[in-house]
């Protein structure tokens, strides 16, 4: 880009600027101002979810993680660093993600999640992981209950694609689940069609079978027209998991 030479094009600019900045908040500048839609950007209304639901494996279903064992899942190949305890599968911080052995196409997953307590952390930095469909599509878990971060990075986000619908997260310590529904992506003749999703957050609907054009940042490849794992993400903190099943549709 050329520099600006002009004194009243430089105060047009930064002009510019500081309306989008005092509109949409500071994180829209980081993010470039290509991103800068007033609607992608505003954070989603707070929805309080009801009780807690268990929701059984349904027939039919590969029970990926049911609090025995880790045997569904690999790093490289080799068994997993995370470790499991009290029927849990706790991420062991700076040991590297994880993916299910187990690949499809086109299934109904869920997952429950709980983020740890971590009061003095902001944003980004409380309880981050994420679920990653076919290990290409990230859907963001973070500690977003009373806390901010950019809407389409913050917990139920497609990230970077998609805000969601609600804030329907449940406080930190306290379990929370997500049901997905994922049609893989494929060739229809010579057209290709993109993957697609819906996803609801402990029983609120939160992506309502959004297109989601590419891969996300930290994809395992972008080969989405194959079958891929469900890879569970080590973002550094303490996120723990359980009941862990896969229904493949189609």
């Amino acid at each position: 880009m050329s520099s600006f030479c002009c004194p009243a094009a430089k105060n047009a600019l930064f002009g510019f600027i500081a309306l989008v900045a005092g509109a949409f908040g500071t994180a829209s500048l980081v993010r470039g101002l290509e991103n800068a839609v007033p609607d992608d950007l505003k954070a989603p209304p707070v929805e309080t979810p009801g009780p807690f639901v268990e929701t059984p494996p349904p027939e039919g279903a590969i029970v990926l993680f049911g609090g025995k064992d880790a045997d569904h899942w690999t790093q490289n190949g080799k068994p997993i660093k995370w470790e499991v305890v009290d029927g849990e599968l706790r991420c062991k911080p700076h040991t590297g993600s994880i993916v299910s052995k187990d690949k499809f196409k086109d299934a109904e997953i869920h997952v429950e999640f709980c983020t740890p307590l971590m009061p003095d952390a902001k944003g980004q930095g409380r309880g981050n992981s994420g679920v990653y469909l076919q290990g290409r599509y990230e859907l963001q878990i973070l500690d977003s209950y009373n806390s901010e971060t950019y809407p389409d990075g913050q917990c139920g986000a497609i990230y970077k694609q998609h805000v969601p619908l609600k804030n329907a997260c449940r406080p930190p310590l306290e379990w929370q689940t997500y049901d997905i529904i994922f049609k893989g992506a494929h060739k229809e003749g010579d057209k290709q069609v993109n993957a697609r999703v819906t996803v609801k957050q402990n029983g609120i609907l939160i992506q309502d079978n959004v297109e989601l054009k590419t891969v996300t940042p930290g994809e395992m490849d972008k080969k989405v027209n194959e079958e891929g794992p469900i890879l569970l993400q080590d973002h550094g903190n303490n996120v723990k998991f359980r009941n862990i099943w896969m229904k493949k549709l189609g």
